[in-house]
C-alpha cells in the first residue's frame, strides 16, 4: 500500500511546502492538497515549490473540478509542471463541492465531469482534443503522463470512474463504505470491458494516532460534516432508501445546513449532527495498533493508498507516527 498526506493550502505556503517534504522522508508517496481558491491559496503555485523541495513525490488536487478553471488551463498547469518535474503529478477530480459552492455554482454533472476528465488528460499527454466544438493540442508536450483519479459516492459516479478514471478516490475509511464503492467501480470496468486491477484504489481519511480517543473524535468531526455535503446530494436524488448503502446516509438526518468558512478545519461548528460512531468508522483513531489493523482491512478490500487527512492539532507527531506504521506494514 502507498500513503499519500492531504493538506489545505493555509498561508505561509512554506509551511504547506515543510510538511510535505517531512512527509515524503517519513515514508508517503503522495502529497496532495485541498482545490478550493476562495478558501484557501491557489494550490498549482504551490505544487511547483513542493515538487522543487522533494526527490519524488506525486502531487496533485484532492480534489480539483470541472467548473473553476478553464480545462485548457488545467491541462496546461499539470503539463507545466510534468514537463518541469518528470510527470510527478496526479489529477483527483469531482464533480464540485466547496469550490464551487462558495462562488455561487452547483457541483458539475456527471457529463461535464465525464467530457473534462477526457479533455484534461487528452491535452495534458500532448494529444488532440475537441474544446468548445474546436480542435485543440498542447504542442509543446513531450511524453506528457498524467493520470485522472476519480472522487465519488453515488452509482452513478462509481459507475463513470470504472469506465473512465485511471484511479478511484474514495474519501471515507469505513470498511463496509470501501467494499460497496470499490466492488462497484470493479464492476463497472468489467463491463466497460477494463481491467479492474489497472484502476488505482485510494482511501482517504484523517488519522489521528493516540490513546485520547475523545480528544480525537472532536478533532476529527469535521471530516464526517465535508463527506455530508456529498451524502446530502445523493440523498436528494435517490432518497434514504435508495441504492447508497445505509452506513453512508442515516447519519445526516440531523444535518441543518453547512457554513464552508469553517470547511474542513477542527471544531467546524456545522458538524454537531456528527455522532462519534461515524467520525470511528471515516476515521482512523486510537493507538497504532487500531491504524494498522484497519489499513490491512482495507487493503484486503483493494485499496492500493492511504491518504491521510493531516487537519487537526498533531500534524508532526501523526507523521512520525506513520512513518512507524508504514514500517511496519511494509515488513
Amino acid at each position: 500500500m502507498d500513503f499519500g498526506v492531504v493538506l489545505q493550502t493555509n498561508p505561509p505556503a512554506r509551511d504547506v511546502v515543510r510538511l510535505m517534504k517531512n512527509a515524503e522522508a517519513r515514508g508517503f508517496g503522495y502529497g496532495w492538497t485541498f482545490d478550493s481558491c476562495i478558501l484557501w491559496q491557489e494550490p498549482f503555485v504551490i505544487y511547483s515549490q513542493i515538487l522543487a523541495a522533494t526527490s519524488s513525490m506525486t502531487v496533485g488536487p484532492m480534489v480539483t473540478s470541472p467548473g473553476t478553471r478553464d480545462w485548457s488551463v488545467t491541462a496546461s498547469l499539470f503539463a507545466t509542471l510534468n514537463d518541469m518535474f518528470g510527470n510527478r503529478t496526479v489529477c483527483g477530480i469531482g464533480r464540485g463541492d466547496s469550490a464551487h459552492r462558495v462562488i455561487g455554482k452547483p457541483p458539475s454533472t456527471l457529463a461535464t465531469l465525464r467530457e473534462c476528465m477526457h479533455v484534461v488528460k487528452e491535452l495534458a499527454e500532448g494529444r488532440e482534443a475537441m474544446l468548445n466544438s474546436k480542435a485543440v493540442r498542447i504542442p509543446w508536450v513531450r511524453n506528457g503522463r498524467l493520470e485522472i483519479w476519480m472522487a465519488g459516492y453515488g452509482p452513478k459516479a462509481l459507475r463513470l470512474a470504472g469506465e473512465q478514471a485511471d484511479g478511484f478516490i474514495l474519501q471515507c475509511a469505513d470498511p463496509a463504505i470501501a467494499r460497496w464503492t470499490i466492488s462497484s467501480v470493479h464492476e463497472a470496468a468489467r463491463a466497460a470491458g477494463r481491467d479492474p486491477a489497472g484502476i488505482t484504489i485510494c482511501v482517504a481519511a484523517p488519522a489521528y494516532v493516540g490513546d485520547d480517543v475523545a480528544h480525537q473524535r472532536e478533532q476529527l468531526r469535521w471530516f464526517g460534516g465535508m463527506v455530508g455535503n456529498h451524502v446530502a446530494d445523493l440523498v436528494a436524488r435517490y432518497g434514504d432508501s435508495g441504492p447508497v448503502p445505509r452506513e453512508l446516509t442515516d447519519y445526516i438526518r440531523n444535518r441543518h445546513g453547512y457554513d464552508y468558512t469553517h470547511h474542513g478545519r477542527a471544531g467546524n461548528p456545522s458538524t454537531d449532527f456528527v455522532p462519534d460512531e461515524i467520525v470511528d468508522r471515516f476515521c482512523l483513531t486510537g493507538p497504532a495498533t487500531a491504524h494498522i489493523e484497519r489499513l490491512q482491512e482495507l487493503a484486503e478490500l483493494g485499496a492500493d493508498q492511504f491518504a491521510l487527512y493531516l487537519m487537526h492539532d498533531a500534524r508532526e507527531r501523526t507523521l512520525a507516527a506513520y512513518e512507524n506504521i508504514i514500517g511496519k506494514l511494509s515488513t
